[in-house]
C-alpha cells in the first residue's frame, strides 16, 4: 500500500499536471493585453495609415487599391457608433489583439498543454514588438493576426477528430481573412500543401475541404470582381511597391528579422514549438501547422522583398506548441529545479518584452524615448527606401500631422473669397490627404485630392482647374501645368518623416491641360 505522502511524491512536480489551460488564465492574459493597449491608445497621435482607412470608410466599396474591404467596413461601423476619436479608432485592433492572445491559450489547451504551457505561450504572445505595434493602431493587420490564429485553432480541432463540419467554419475564417488581407492566400496555400504532405490528405477524399474552399472563394469574390472592374489595380500597386519602395531583403536578413520582430526572448519558445511539432510523438499530430509555417516562410523568403513581419501571424501556433514543448521538458519530470527554471523562462520573456515594448508601443515621451533608444544602442530604422530623422519610420508616422494641416489651412485662409469657393488641395500621399480630410474639416478646408492609391480612383471631384493648392512638387513641373505658380508657405512638421518636412506649399492658377489629362499625370500606386 502506498502512503499519501509517497503518492504525492510520485506526482509530477507541476502546477499544471492534468489540469489544462484554465479559462480564467486565458481571460487574465487577454485582459492584460487589452488593458495595455487601452492604456496607451493616445500614443503620439493618429498614425499615417489611420487617416487613409478613415478616408476609405467614407467611400465604402468592395475593394481598394492596396487592401480588401473588410477592415474598412469594420471601421465604418466603429466610427458610426463611436466617432473618429483615437479611442474609437483603436478599440477594435485592441480587442482583436486580446482575442489573438486568448486563441494562443486555446490552441495550447487543444493541443494538450497544461497550465504552465499556457502561461508561457500567452506570455510569448504578449511581448513581440510586431504584435504590440500592429494591435496599437487601426489597419487590416491586427485582424490578420486574429484570422491566422483562429484558422490554426480550427485546424487543430479537426486534427483532434472534431466534427468535419468544422471545415465550414475554417472556410468562413479563410474567406473573411481574404476579405481583410490577400496574404491569407499564403495561409491557404500553405495549408493545402501541408495537408497533402501527410496522412491528413485523406481529408481531400471527403467533400468538406471543397465546401470550405467554396465558402472562402465566395467571400473573396466581390473583391476579385472589383479588381476586374478597375483593371487589377492591386497588381500594379504590388509591382510598384516591391520595385520602387521596398528594400531588398536577403535570406539572412529575413531570418534575422524573424528574431527581431518576434522579440529575441521568444526565440527558444517558437523554435521549441517547431521541434515539438516535427519531432515529439504528441506534437506530430499537429505537424500540419509546422509545414504550413515552413511553406509560407519559403514563399516569403524567396521573394527577396518581403518584410520580416509578413510571417508574424504564423507564430501564434508556434508559441502554443512551444509552451507545450517547454512544459514537457521542465514540468513533467520529478526534478524541483526544473520547475524554477520554467518560472525563470516566463520571467525572462516578460521582462525582455518589457524592455523592448517602448520600441513598438508609444509608452514614453519622445525625449525619454530618444534617451532610452540611445542607451540601448537602437538607431532609427525603416523597411522602405526612405530617409530617416530622429525617429524610426513607425514613430515618425505618428508625428507632424497637425502642423501640416495648420500650414495648409493658413494658405487656404489667405486666398481671396472668390478663389476659396473653387479651390481644391492636392496632397502628395494618402497620409497628408487623409490628415487634411480629418483634421482640416474643423478648419474649413475642402476634402483633399491626391494621385496616391485609392485617392486617385476617387477622382478630381469638383476641381475645375481654376485654383489649386499643391503640397510638395517642384516649381518647374508646376509651371508646365499652370499659368501662375506662387510659393505660399513651407511645411515644418518637426519629428515627422523627413520627406514630409520642409515641403513647399504652392498656390496654382489656370490649369493648362484638361482636368482628366492632369489627373492621369498624377497617378501613383505604391
Amino acid at each position: 500500500m502506498v502512503s499519501r505522502a509517497e503518492g504525492d511524491a510520485q506526482k509530477p512536480l507541476s502546477i499544471a499536471a492534468g489540469s489544462g489551460v484554465a479559462t480564467r488564465t486565458i481571460l487574465i492574459f487577454a485582459s492584460a493585453k487589452l488593458f495595455l493597449h487601452l492604456a496607451a491608445f493616445r500614443g503620439y497621435g493618429y498614425f499615417r495609415d489611420e487617416f487613409y482607412y478613415l478616408a476609405c470608410a467614407r467611400h465604402l466599396a468592395p475593394g481598394y487599391v492596396d487592401h480588401p474591404a473588410l477592415s474598412v467596413a469594420l471601421l465604418w461601423l466603429a466610427t458610426h457608433l463611436l466617432g473618429t476619436s483615437l479611442f474609437a479608432v483603436r478599440l477594435l485592433p485592441a480587442l482583436a489583439g486580446a482575442a489573438t492572445v486568448a486563441l494562443v491559450g486555446l490552441l495550447c489547451r487543444e493541443m494538450g498543454g497544461d497550465r504552465f504551457a499556457g502561461l508561457l505561450a500567452m506570455s510569448a504572445a504578449l511581448v513581440p514588438g510586431e504584435y504590440l505595434a500592429l494591435d496599437h493602431f487601426y489597419s487590416m493587420n491586427a485582424f490578420d493576426l486574429l484570422f491566422w490564429a483562429l484558422a490554426g485553432y480550427l485546424v487543430v480541432r479537426l486534427l483532434n477528430g472534431g466534427d468535419p463540419r468544422l471545415w465550414l467554419f475554417l472556410g468562413l475564417v479563410l474567406g473573411l481573412g481574404l476579405a481583410n488581407k490577400i496574404s491569407v492566400l499564403w495561409l491557404g496555400g500553405g495549408l493545402i500543401v501541408a495537408f497533402a504532405l501527410g496522412p491528413e490528405r485523406r481529408h481531400f477524399a471527403t467533400r468538406w475541404p471543397y465546401y470550405a474552399g467554396a465558402i472562402a472563394a465566395a467571400l473573396f469574390a466581390p473583391y476579385v470582381l472589383w479588381q476586374v472592374k478597375y483593371g487589377w489595380p492591386t497588381l500594379e500597386f504590388i509591382h510598384n511597391a516591391t520595385s520602387q519602395k521596398m528594400v531588398h531583403v536577403s535570406l539572412a536578413s529575413f531570418v534575422a528579422g524573424q528574431v527581431d520582430v518576434m522579440c529575441p526572448f521568444t526565440l527558444p519558445i517558437w523554435l521549441g514549438g517547431l521541434a515539438f511539432l516535427f519531432l515529439h510523438p504528441k506534437g506530430r499530430r499537429y505537424r500540419i501547422l509546422a509545414w504550413t509555417y515552413i511553406v509560407v516562410f519559403a514563399v516569403l523568403a524567396a521573394s527577396g522583398s518581403s518584410r520580416a513581419g509578413y510571417l508574424s501571424p504564423a507564430y501564434t501556433w508556434l508559441f502554443a506548441a512551444g509552451g507545450i514543448c517547454a512544459e514537457t521538458l521542465l514540468y513533467r519530470r520529478s526534478l524541483h529545479w526544473l520547475r524554477w527554471a520554467g518560472w525563470g523562462l516566463v520571467a525572462v520573456v516578460l521582462l525582455g518584452g518589457a524592455v523592448g515594448a517602448p520600441f513598438a508601443l508609444p509608452l514614453l515621451p519622445i525625449p525619454t524615448y530618444l534617451r532610452y533608444a540611445q542607451a540601448l544602442g537602437q538607431k532609427p530604422t525603416t523597411e522602405e527606401r526612405k530617409e530617416l530623422g530622429q525617429l524610426p519610420q513607425f514613430y515618425a508616422d505618428f508625428h507632424g500631422w497637425p502642423e501640416i494641416v495648420a500650414t495648409v489651412a493658413g494658405v487656404y485662409r489667405r486666398l481671396p473669397e472668390a478663389d476659396k469657393a473653387r479651390a481644391r488641395i492636392v496632397a502628395p500621399d494618402y497620409g497628408v490627404a487623409g490628415a487634411i480630410d480629418l483634421l482640416g474639416t474643423p478648419l474649413g478646408l475642402p476634402q483633399a485630392l491626391s494621385g496616391h492609391n485609392n485617392y486617385w480612383l476617387w477622382g478630381p471631384g469638383s476641381f475645375d482647374g481654376t485654383t489649386l493648392i499643391v503640397i510638395g512638387s517642384r516649381q518647374e513641373r508646376l509651371a508646365e501645368l499652370f499659368r501662375e505658380v506662387e510659393r505660399a508657405a513651407t511645411i515644418e512638421c518637426g519629428l515627422c518623416m523627413p520627406y514630409e518636412n520642409h515641403r513647399p506649399v504652392w498656390i496654382c492658377h489656370g490649369l493648362k491641360p484638361s482636368v482628366p489629362e492632369f489627373w492621369s499625370r498624377i497617378k501613383h500606386y505604391d
